[in-house]
């Protein structure tokens, strides 16, 4: 994997974008050992590299702590542009779970926190690359658990209380 010239990277309190090499193909990233499916050598590396890369961005940044502290309590978006060097030789698709996964990885994310994706297919034969944009979102809704009291709950929200069998419209 080559890591030069790719730069850009940064790290603002809401943001993470950062420009890596793209992830080993589809065909190159899984194979079968003693019939399970198994991360190939070439994802492995990949995701090492990843986090190595994504680990010396956020020791470098002033805005590392509060970027990770707002990681735990807001939903995120995640974008990927990939840079492929011909238009027809790769699927959209096939570097989105290995680059996800690097990424959360990397800063010990679990990636069901990710409410938002967004794919972009862009060629560059000269430079071709992935560009990364992980953003943070609206802060994570509290689900309260609903009172045994029935009249707490028609106090504190009436739209909480479950409707009764009179309430309905016949069809």
């Amino acid at each position: 994997m080559d890591w030069s010239n790719l730069g850009g990277d940064t790290l603002s309190p809401r943001e993470l974008f950062v420009v890596l090499p793209l992830p080993p193909s589809i065909n190159h990233q899984y194979a079968t050992v003693n019939g399970r499916r198994v991360l190939a050598s070439p994802g492995r590396h990949y995701k090492t590299a990843v986090a190595r890369h994504l680990l010396t961005i956020l020791r470098q940044s002033s805005h590392r702590t509060e970027f990770l502290e707002q990681l735990e309590t807001h939903t995120l978006s995640l974008s990927l542009r990939f840079h492929f060097k011909t238009a027809l030789r790769r699927d959209l698709d096939g570097g989105l779970k290995i680059a996800q996964d690097a990424i959360c990885q990397a800063i010990d994310l679990n990636d069901n926190r990710i409410t938002e994706i967004h794919l972009h297919k862009d060629l560059d034969s000269i430079r071709p690359r992935l560009e990364c944009l992980l953003a943070i979102q609206e802060p994570i809704a509290r689900t309260i658990r609903s009172p045994k009291n029935l009249s707490m709950v028609t106090k504190a929200n009436p739209r909480t209380v479950p409707r009764s069998s009179t309430d309905h419209k016949p069809r």
